[in-house]
């Protein structure tokens, strides 16, 4: 006997926006592109992937591609995904010292 398995989507498990900030930015905090990608892609299947590429100004098959495992978004498509979702990177140094000054 087969057994039946459906596939894992964590965007079921991120739907108010708290938990959404914590996903990214753990993301965020570790520095890994794939991580920040794959978060970014999670939060915006949870919001609605097509909402999402239209207010970032891509199409949702390019949003999906730049997301995916081994998507690399460009740095416009970041910003506007980060900015559709309702967010707004923030830099600040590491630690001391860390800007070379």
């Amino acid at each position: 006997m087969a057994l039946k398995t459906t596939p894992f989507d964590a965007a079921e498990y991120f739907e108010d926006a708290e938990s959404q900030a914590e996903l990214l930015a753990d993301a965020f905090e570790t520095g890994d592109a794939t991580y920040i990608a794959h978060a970014l892609g999670v939060v915006a299947r949870a919001r609605g992937m097509t909402a999402i590429a239209k207010d970032a100004g891509v199409t949702r098959e390019a949003l999906y591609k730049a997301l995916s495992e081994k998507g690399d978004p460009r740095l416009s498509t970041l910003l506007g995904v980060t900015k559709a979702l309702g967010l707004q990177l923030e830099v600040r140094p590491i630690g001391p010292g860390s800007l070379g000054a």
